[in-house]
């Protein structure tokens, strides 16, 4: 089984594409054969980790790839590292703006992401989808979310794999923003991509994706 997850719109936006392209590879997984499930998750501190864990629970899959949504970044982001702090710019849906503070207390700094993140993106340019290996989540409901996942899996001893994954603006969204984006079919395709990628057993592939900055 497949979990897929999506935020609820944030930040003043009627829509996330992040949710919409969930929904979507869920869809085309299952269809050929690979069950699959998506979960929308509030894009609030606390209550978002909350779903997922019942999501988790109830589903009980061997991979996890939970999307969001970051505006203004050109491509396909696939998150590398989740970092164990809460910093919001911008309260959450619920109103909640913490600053500093950790995700989990005692928790780790920081956790990386389980998935082949450098065979994930060999795909994707394979198929002319735009992707980059991502070195920050940022410190918003997502990294919360990315940080949560993993730190659930670790102490459950679970074999699943998990990560988080960005997408960019919708086209539309872009047009209004006058900022990158791709289609949510585009995403979804992406999605299904990296979720066929991690179900190869093996180390991942072994090339140059890092940062100087």
């Amino acid at each position: 089984m497949i979990l897929l997850t999506g935020f609820e719109p944030f930040g003043g936006e009627t829509v996330n594409p992040s949710w919409e392209a969930a929904q979507l590879a869920a869809a085309r997984l299952t269809a050929d054969g690979e069950p699959a499930a998506a979960v929308q998750l509030p894009c609030v501190f606390g209550d978002s980790l909350q779903v997922l864990a019942e999501a988790v629970r109830a589903h009980n899959p061997s991979l996890v790839l939970c999307v969001g949504q970051a505006g203004g970044r050109p491509a396909i982001s696939l998150e590398r590292v989740a970092i164990n702090v809460d910093d919001a710019r911008i309260p959450d849906n619920a109103g909640n703006q913490p600053v500093d503070e950790p995700v989990r207390a005692g928790g780790p700094a920081a956790y990386f992401s389980t998935l082949p993140l450098k065979r994930s993106l060999q795909a994707l340019a394979d198929a002319g989808l735009p992707a980059a290996v991502s070195q920050t989540a940022g410190t918003y409901v997502c990294n919360h979310v990315f940080y949560g996942l993993m730190d659930l899996l670790a102490r459950a001893g679970s074999a699943a794999r998990g990560g988080f994954i960005h997408v960019p603006f919708s086209t539309p969204q872009a047009e209004a923003h006058q900022a990158p984006g791709l289609p949510v079919g585009e995403m979804a395709a992406a999605l299904v991509i990296i979720a066929r990628a991690s179900a190869v057993a093996g180390a991942d592939a072994r090339v140059p994706a890092g940062a100087e900055h």
